[in-house]
């Protein structure tokens, strides 16, 4: 299902997370993210997969590609991408949660895992730390 909000299941974590890790104040709210945090969401792969492996490796690298432009234009001051497998599929496949050397539209990456409830070895706790990591990255990212 396609709700037009990310991360937006019950049993998905990432809202709690930024609750939590203080980066967002309104639950499930896209639009208030954005106007009041400085924070965009956007999906790698525009379709809705109840689980990652259901994607085509190919999905990631277009997603991948819309991704740079679309950082390229937008400059943020970091990417979190939230979700190891897709970025392992597109970009390093040895790669470990936590900052990246790769960048994004010529913007620093932070790697996480995915809120997914089905990844339930990562705590909200966790979640939580890895997206106050990322607004860290963002808030002493260089603004070339």
């Amino acid at each position: 299902m396609d709700a037009g909000v990310g991360f937006v299941t019950a049993g998905n974590r990432a809202w709690p997370a930024l609750l939590r890790a203080g980066l967002a104040t309104v639950d499930r709210d896209p639009t208030h993210l954005l106007e009041h945090h400085g924070i965009g969401m956007t999906d790698l792969v525009k379709r809705a997969s109840p689980r990652a492996d259901e994607l085509h490796p190919d999905e990631y690298r277009s997603g991948m590609q819309r991704l740079e432009a679309l950082c390229s234009w937008l400059r943020p001051g970091a990417v979190c991408v939230v979700g190891l497998s897709g970025w392992r599929v597109a970009v390093d496949r040895r790669a470990v949660a936590g900052p990246q050397i790769r960048r994004v539209g010529g913007r620093p990456v932070y790697l996480m895992p995915n809120p997914s409830g089905l990844n339930t070895h990562v705590s909200v706790d966790d979640l939580a730390g890895h997206f106050r990591a990322a607004g860290e990255l963002a808030a002493t990212a260089d603004s070339d």
